[in-house]
């Protein structure tokens, strides 16, 4: 009598503790760096160039002169008008996210000086409910847009986002014609907007003000994309270039005007507010 065996393969939703890496270890080539060494390298991995995700606050620091940077609308945060609930409520996700990266919101703004150039600036932070674009950041985004309009000053805009915040339904969605509205009303004041799209911008915020700066800089390896390869392989069953909606294709298709590294970009920005100096 043959004996019958079953071969069984539990796929496991999160890895093992023993296939778990530190978070400071680079995807690419393995490095693995202290947290103080990633900071002092602006979080960009120093053997092959991979770019980390920044956290807001240390961008607004390195971009912006000493002393410089006012923050502003930090009381802005969001509310839960629809009682949204899934596996936990929404409240208790927002208090978690503030919890963990000590942010009221995706999004920071405040004017400051860069190079001793006026600048209001907007920073996004991933490490925030994915980055993603509620009503508060929309209204934080319109408000820096009024501020720029207000000191006559460029804006320089920092996306990283997965894309509108599923939690506020449609209300989130709203947010994305309240922020193109916003930047009209900047360049109907001939101020410019530029705008810097780090790994990732994604979906509604692609969708809105982050496709509508003046001048476009992306960082190498940033993926710029309405949806996902994931997505657009699965629904067209068509193989996808290698580097399907990072920023390279992006520059080839003219989506961005240049591929700026992180360490590049203050100067690039200072250079571009010369250039637009009213």
């Amino acid at each position: 009598m043959t004996e019958t065996r079953i071969d069984v393969q539990v796929e496991h939703k999160h890895p093992q503790p023993d296939e778990q890496k530190h978070p400071n270890t680079c995807p690419s080539c393995n490095s693995h760096f202290r947290d103080d060494e990633l900071a002092a390298a602006l979080y960009v991995c120093t053997h092959c160039g991979h770019h980390f995700p920044m956290p807001a606050w240390a961008r607004i620091e390195w971009l912006a002169d000493d002393d410089s940077f006012v923050e502003e609308a930090a009381d802005v945060r969001s509310a839960d008008p629809l009682g949204f609930f899934d596996l936990r409520p929404y409240t208790e996700r927002l208090a978690e996210a503030e919890l963990n990266t000590g942010l009221g919101e995706a999004m920071v703004i405040g004017h400051a000086t860069l190079d001793t150039h006026p600048v209001e600036l907007a920073v996004m932070d991933f490490s925030f409910m994915g980055g993603s674009m509620g009503s508060a950041v929309g209204e934080k985004f319109a408000r820096a847009c009024e501020s720029a309009v207000s000191r006559e000053t460029p804006l320089i805009a920092v996306s990283s986002s997965g894309g509108a915040r599923m939690q506020e339904g449609i209300l989130s969605l709203m947010t994305l014609p309240k922020t193109v509205v916003a930047v009209q009303d900047l360049h109907d004041a001939s101020l410019p907007l530029f705008v810097v799209m780090a790994h990732p911008t994604t979906a509604g915020v692609l969708a809105s003000f982050a496709s509508l700066g003046d001048v476009t800089i992306a960082e190498p390896g940033a993926l710029i994309a309405f949806a996902g390869p994931r997505v657009v392989q699965q629904t067209t069953r068509e193989k996808l270039p290698e580097d399907f909606a990072l920023a390279e294709q992006n520059l080839r298709f003219g989506h961005v005007d240049a591929i700026v590294p992180r360490p590049e970009q203050r100067s690039y920005l200072a250079r571009l507010l010369r250039l637009f100096a009213r």
